[in-house]
């Protein structure tokens, strides 16, 4: 099971517009309204900017044949999507799942001969569409709008997540429903933040820390339970600071455009990310894998002698990783990508080609056949990983003609690498300015 995330914030978004607070003006990444598409078929929730935050992460919704509504609140349901489709003819019957508040917001949005099937559902139900198993479960959401909010056991042969937004503390029949579950990931919704005082039918940090908890102690959570924390909004800290609190709980903040596979979508999972200099890319590989009790941390760049300004970068990276992480340096990158039994990060490619490019001497005498052979074996041994793996390069064709010759040697081979662990990758990322932008498929 492969699920997109195509928001991660709450109503108003993270940062907010009209907001210059601390925690909006320093916000790396703008979080939408939380929604996401499951497998390229079906919706959870469809706000009004989940449309086009498919087109935006190169996503088509022509396949899209379920929807599932959890309340009626304007920023879940986006009913346009109906005229949308409508509008290119498609044949296919789209199956529109929810409670009555968000249902009855849907039918003016249909024609008389759209192949469009309404199903209500409320608590307790169990519903099956196409190859999925849908349970439904009562939420703590949703008192103004007739409180028939509900969250979605979704289970498919190929894994089971829990979709949790929006609602306060879940109700006791909730969590006597998802008891032992043993989901493969959890989309939590934590709204509020360190702002307790709130009022209102969300969680807050102590709030998801407890319910997290309970889940926990009910086996419904895991220890191999990806926790996602979504439905974000500025009344969080910022983002270094709430994934250390998140990360006490075993949980993560959810991104914009990430990708999470769980079941058989999970093994040999390869994303490749790119960047400047500074872009944020070796965070954003790192938070990737944030979820994994262990991780096999591949540094390329190895030990300088005698150069103090290289030993604090590594330093700081290695304050960054978690204590489960275990690291190695100088080893033999393909090797340990082949035999990999935990996810692997591999930072970075462009450290282990200027490596090679020293072993072979090529600097001086352009003789590549050496490189080329170990670029070969690389990207094979990269394309058969057993493991999860994520993969840091430079981005270096975006600049300057280098003035040197070995400076254009190393970009150009560099640019070979990239382009062919891309190919062989399932995810590519761009960071600009600390900011991810996930490249479409060719």
């Amino acid at each position: 099971m492969e699920i997109l995330l195509l928001g991660t914030g709450s109503a108003d978004g993270w940062p907010n517009p009209f907001c210059r607070c601390a925690s909006c003006r320093s916000a790396t990444e703008v979080r939408g309204q939380t929604a996401a598409l499951v497998d390229d078929v079906l919706l959870l929730d469809c706000g009004p900017e989940a449309p086009r935050a498919a087109a935006r992460f190169g996503r088509s919704l022509a396949s899209v044949r379920h929807i599932l509504f959890t309340h009626g609140h304007w920023d879940h349901v986006g009913p346009m999507a109906l005229l949308m489709r409508h509008w290119t003819g498609v044949a296919e019957t789209l199956e529109v799942v929810g409670p009555p508040s968000a249902l009855g917001q849907c039918r003016d949005w249909v024609g008389p001969d759209d192949p469009v099937r309404f199903v209500e559902v409320a608590p307790g139900d169990d519903v099956r569409l196409g190859d999925y198993r849908v349970r439904v479960l009562a939420a703590a959401h949703g008192a103004d709008i007739g409180g028939d909010a509900v969250l979605y056991d979704l289970e498919s042969v190929d894994g089971r997540v829990f979709w949790a937004t929006d609602t306060g503390r879940l109700p006791a029949e909730t969590h006597a429903a998802v008891a032992g579950a043993a989901f493969d990931a959890v989309f939590l919704e934590q709204t509020f933040g360190d702002h307790t005082g709130h009022g209102t039918e969300h969680h807050d940090l102590p709030a998801f820390a407890a319910t997290v908890h309970q889940l926990r102690d009910s086996g419904a959570v895991a220890d191999t339970t990806d926790v996602v924390a979504v439905h974000l909004s500025h009344h969080n800290p910022i983002e270094p600071e709430l994934t250390r609190v998140l990360s006490n709980s075993g949980a993560r903040p959810g991104r914009d455009g990430e990708v999470v596979r769980v079941g058989a979508a999970a093994t040999s999972m390869r994303t490749l990310v790119l960047g400047g200099a500074r872009s944020g890319k070796s965070a954003h590989a790192e938070a990737l894998l944030a979820a994994e009790s262990a991780v096999t941390y591949l540094a390329t760049g190895g030990v300088r002698e005698g150069d103090p300004e290289w030993a604090e970068r590594v330093r700081l990276h290695q304050q960054r990783r978690p204590d489960s992480w275990r690291t190695i340096e100088g080893s033999d990158v393909a090797e340990q990508l082949r035999s990999a039994e935990n996810p692997l990060l591999l930072d970075c490619l462009g450290t282990w080609l200027t490596a090679r490019i020293d072993l072979h001497r090529a600097w001086d005498t352009g003789a590549l056949d050496g490189v080329h052979a170990d670029i070969d074996e690389l990207v094979a041994a990269w394309r058969v990983c057993p493991a999860p793996a994520v993969a840091v390069s430079n981005e270096v064709g975006s600049g300057v003609v280098p003035a040197t010759p070995s400076g254009r040697l190393f970009r150009d081979l560099l640019g070979v690498l990239n382009t062919r662990i891309a190919a062989e990758s399932h995810d590519v990322v761009l960071m600009v300015a600390g900011r991810p932008l996930r490249l479409p498929a060719q």
